[in-house]
């Protein structure tokens, strides 16, 4: 970046107009000039303007008083102001922080009104300590560019505009503050989603009366510890020989969390649903709401209990396809009924319940090419090794490794293999393998197919279907914490810390799908994070303006939004606050001339 005077004559008088640019390289390779920041005009024909305009905070002094900018070579008039002289040759720029998307961040926190929550919650500590400003820029940072706590300590909180936001100035932040804060989190967990909720419902009128329920597990790098939750378990994450916890979390169909619980890695998920619905109505009441499930989640005496509890609880769950055999007789002469477009359904009324037989021409496609690679990989597999010369136990090592990557297509194959007898006699083993038509005929059958058991017997097929295709948000919810706000891996070595990273995670979640609720109404073309990596290109830089009596004004100046910037808040009802006041500073000597310092 580099400043640039641009000259205009009007009214006999000499105009210069100044703007920060940089050069950029377009399309067809040639050098153009971007206008990242305009400066305006300082001479003596802005007077006026500039007197409105340059309000600064003098060194040692809580007043703000006018004053008037002129250049070196400029005889000022007489005015009422101060009058200040630029060294324009020594104008320089420095300092550039990222700004938008902090400022995105703080906005979001306060259409939440959490600071109406957190500051009877978070006091400032009695050395000064601001508890609430620094949880702003853990979850901030978390929703922005996530990372350690030693990492936002270090690097991240000084090339940001977060202190300026939260009228820090330019103290740092210190680490062990950054831990003390997460250590009193976490007593506050269940009250601030009760509070969020009755939020969302003034926002968005989110509704609560159907629940989607899943569980996901975060692993851990590091030995495993003797003690606590840190376990090993059966790994979402495709990590089993890391040590982790399991995640149970209950969204709305709009994907807002409502309540989440953190539990030891080796928990099993049949044994968690009972607990988790004392707590949802222990918190927000008993009332009649739809629990939808995958399959795997609910026990047999689970869904038992919920059918003959005495205020019912309604529950739609998946059931797996092994069910679907058992029944696939007495769906035969049940006729298909449409639901959606290319989605049938086949209904079975059975002891209280009521099976939906789903069948997805989408699905069907999907699982059908999904099979067809694995059993063609695996098929051209299998000749590769008939033409290897392999002993039985080298043979045997590379059909595990051919089962493992086929997956449910190897059953689609026999094997036959030599026995164990034969190795004495012959150096080599060759095998023989045929396709299983009757298997693939029945796995053909059934794919696109899927079965789902509810106690909602009188509801319309069609909306089960639907809110069981709901589940996908929590599936959605999942992932965003895991990749886009780096959840996993964890490295911290206490229950209570570990809880608190997640409870941080879960806050700039609920940011996240705030931000993501607004976009499904006003700009349903975006997503939060393509939003979030717009606005965090906006920059605030210092432009620094020495004058000729040894002081420094500096103008802190976010960027100008790109045209694209622009639609984005102009899309969401948003509008950028006034540029930061300048501020005027004594120097003890005059700074080294160059005009550009970064």
């Amino acid at each position: 970046m580099f400043l640039r005077c641009t000259q205009r004559i009007k009214d006999g008088k000499l105009h210069r107009y100044w703007s920060v640019v940089e050069n950029r390289r377009s399309a067809n390779r040639k050098v153009v000039q971007r206008q990242v920041l305009y400066l305006g005009e300082i001479n003596d024909s802005q007077k006026a303007a500039w007197v409105r305009s340059i309000e600064v905070l003098e060194t040692g002094s809580d007043q703000w008083h006018q004053v008037a900018l002129f250049p070196e070579d400029r005889e000022a008039p007489e005015l009422a102001q101060e009058v200040v002289h630029v060294r324009l040759d020594q104008v320089r720029i420095q300092q550039a922080r990222q700004w938008g998307g902090c400022w995105l961040a703080c906005e979001l926190w306060r259409q939440l009104q959490l600071d109406q929550f957190w500051q009877t919650r978070l006091p400032p500590s009695r050395e000064g300590t601001d508890w609430l400003a620094i949880l702003k820029t853990l979850v901030s940072y978390r929703l922005l560019d996530p990372g350690s706590e030693w990492r936002l300590h270090r690097e991240w909180y000084w090339h940001s505009a977060m202190g300026e936001l939260l009228g820090q100035g330019g103290e740092g932040l210190a680490l062990q503050s950054l831990y003390r804060c997460l250590d009193k989190l976490l007593v506050h967990k269940q009250g601030v989603f009760g509070f969020l909720t009755e939020r969302w419902r003034d926002l968005f009128q989110a509704g609560y009366e159907v629940l989607l329920y899943d569980l996901t597990s975060t692993y851990f790098e590091g030995a495993p510890p003797g003690a606590g939750k840190r376990r090993h378990g059966y790994s979402r994450d495709k990590r089993p020989d890391c040590v982790q916890v399991v995640i149970a979390l209950v969204v709305t169909p709009e994907g807002f969390p409502i309540g989440y619980e953190v539990m030891a890695g080796n928990t099993s998920d049949k044994t968690t649903l009972k607990g988790f619905l004392q707590k949802i109505e222990k918190q927000y009441g008993k009332v009649q709401r739809t629990w939808v499930m995958d399959r795997g989640v609910p026990s047999e005496e689970n869904l038992r209990e919920m059918r003959t509890a005495e205020v019912p609880v309604w529950y739609l769950v998946g059931t797996p396809r092994g069910r679907l055999s058992k029944f696939e007789k007495e769906f035969l002469p049940q006729p298909w009924q449409q639901v959606k477009d290319a989605v049938e359904v086949k209904l079975l009324p059975r002891e209280g319940e009521l099976y939906i037989l789903a069948r997805s021409q989408g699905r069907q496609q999907k699982e059908r090419a999904m099979r067809q690679r694995r059993l063609k990989r695996l098929w051209q597999r299998l000749h590769e090794l008939q033409r290897q010369k392999l002993s039985r136990d080298q043979l045997l090592l590379k059909l595990g490794a051919a089962k493992a990557e086929a997956g449910n297509a190897y059953r689609l194959v026999e094997v036959r293999v030599p026995t164990a007898k034969d190795a004495d006699t012959a150096e080599t083993f060759p095998f023989t393998f045929a396709l299983r038509k009757d298997k693939l005929r029945a796995v053909r059958r059934q794919e696109g197919h899927y079965l789902l058991r509810s106690n909602l017997s009188a509801e319309d097929p069609a909306v089960l279907w639907q809110r069981y295709i709901q589940l996908t948000e929590i599936e959605a919810a999942f992932r965003n914490l895991k990749s886009e706000l780096a959840l996993r891996p964890i490295f911290h070595q206490t229950d209570a810390r570990i809880e608190a990273h997640i409870f941080v995670a879960f806050l700039a979640y609920c940011l996240y799908v705030t931000l993501q609720q607004r976009l499904r109404a006003l700009a349903p073309g975006l997503t939060s994070r393509a939003v979030i990596e717009k606005m965090s290109a906006i920059q605030m830089v210092d432009v620094c303006l020495p004058t000729t009596d040894g002081r420094l004004l500096t103008l802190p100046r976010y960027t100008q939004p790109e045209p694209d910037q622009q639609m984005v808040l102009h899309q969401l009802h948003l509008a950028l606050p006034p540029q930061p006041p300048p501020r005027i500073t004594q120097i003890e000597s005059d700074p080294a001339p160059g005009g550009l310092l970064m």
